[in-house]
């Protein structure tokens, strides 16, 4: 790589914002540590005008970004946009065609379209790099490639969002309801204005097929698995957790069985005394377990700017320094796909919340219901409301498979004693 190195920015968003100023104020750092000098020639971004903490230069300015690859001689791309689709994947598609380095922290990218592009930048002898989509701060996706490159991985467990780990941790703490905690965290910069994709789990099941792909050395899967989030969740199971000894959890999770994918992202009530139970706030914490290492563990901010930026700066010295890698740690052709496993045969332990009429023969009704799907129960506990003639009744059950589970809940929900949706809580194993 020539010792001047020019560099565009796509997106100027909290991310984009941040890595400009980082970028700026570090050169000198950079050239320390690199031996390459930068220079931003093109940023682009749909308002120039728009209020910030810095001017933009005209000449540098495109407010159509796919202009810049006419005008502007590029080395390195940073894409900070963050669609899936459209404008996000042109832009990339188009940058490694012309053999510039591409790096981003759009998960949603990589985890929709990342095979076809590590199939461009291998082709063009570019980079493509992403270790900011996965984990923020924690060089995860870098332990994988590299630090554990010898090693046969077999499970990836992980806190992988920020917001949602947050928003748990606050209702536990302060006894405030989930929309309440939500609005906090939004006027904290920590949840976005439409935090959807935060709290279904779309966002950590983008991170745990990029995890896939990488821990197990396979095509994404691009076909539809469990993903719940954590939108049902009430301060009376927080509550109820905490009386059993057990914290709730947004988990992401891919593992091998039977040499089949089960990649699954659910709330699970995780024991106390469980490492990742003990992750709180806008933390991210992966344990990834493999053959000869036995069982890792990474910690780090997850949520915010700053992480986000740390793990950019880090996958551009890289580029810096002339390593050219394999967007996934191995060729191309390397990558088969892997067939998925069939989560209907999937056993686990639930913790089940009914919020029922207090009148005899209910409880009845209900434990008919969990026996006809062969769902046997190993707790029991109900809470009266006896002004009000209700009840509230959790159940926690021996492991049942997922198909029996699932047709359970559906079964109960038609109910007519059943006043609210049923929660299903999976237990950690």
């Amino acid at each position: 790589m020539k010792n001047l190195v020019n560099i565009a920015i796509i997106g100027l968003g909290q991310i984009g914002i941040y890595l400009y100023n980082e970028l700026r104020s570090k050169k000198k750092e950079i050239e320390k540590k690199t031996g390459k000098k930068i220079n931003i020639v093109a940023i682009s971004a749909k308002n120039r005008n728009k209020k910030r903490k810095f001017q933009i230069q005209k000449n540098i300015f495109f407010k159509k970004p796919l202009q810049i690859f006419r005008d502007k001689k590029i080395d390195v791309l940073f894409e900070c946009i963050g669609l899936s689709d459209g404008i996000s994947k042109k832009i990339v598609e188009t940058a490694l065609k012309n053999k510039i380095h591409v790096i981003t922290p759009n998960k949603a990218l990589i985890a929709k379209h990342g095979d076809s592009l590590a199939k461009l930048a291998e082709k063009n002898n570019v980079n493509l790099e992403f270790e900011a989509s996965v984990g923020g701060g924690i060089p995860v996706l870098r332990t994988i490639k590299d630090g554990l490159a010898t090693n046969k991985i077999s499970k990836v467990v992980g806190i992988l969002n920020g917001t949602s780990n947050y928003i748990l941790t606050e209702m536990e703490k302060t006894k405030k309801s989930f929309k309440e905690v939500l609005l906090k965290s939004q006027k904290l910069g920590l949840a976005e204005a439409n935090p959807k994709f935060d709290l279904d789990g779309s966002d950590v099941l983008s991170k745990v097929k990029i995890l896939s792909s990488l821990a197990f050395k396979k095509q994404i899967s691009l076909k539809k698995c469990l993903k719940e989030g954590i939108e049902n969740i009430d301060l009376k199971d927080i509550e109820m957790a905490k009386n059993l000894n057990l914290r709730i959890k947004l988990l992401g999770i891919t593992e091998i069985i039977n040499n089949s994918l089960f990649e699954r992202v659910h709330t699970s009530l995780v024991p106390n005394d469980n490492y990742i139970a003990n992750i709180d706030g806008a933390m991210n914490a992966v344990i990834l377990k493999g053959v000869p290492v036995g069982e890792s563990v990474l910690q780090g901010e997850g949520a915010g700017p700053g992480p986000t930026s740390s793990a950019l700066m880090s996958d551009l010295l890289s580029i810096l320094r002339g390593n050219i890698k394999y967007p996934f740690g191995i060729p191309n052709n390397k990558r088969h796909k892997i067939k998925t496993y069939n989560e209907d045969l999937y056993e686990n332990s639930l913790y089940l919340r009914l919020e029922v009429n207090d009148k005899p023969g209910v409880l009845s009704d209900l434990t008919k219901i969990l026996a006809k799907y062969k769902i046997s129960i190993q707790r029991l506990i109900q809470i009266p409301d006896k002004k009000n003639k209700k009840a509230t009744i959790v159940i926690i059950t021996h492991k049942c498979l997922e198909k029996n589970s699932i047709s359970c809940i559906n079964n109960l929900n038609k109910n007519k004693n059943v006043l609210k949706n049923p929660v299903l809580i999976r237990l950690f194993a």
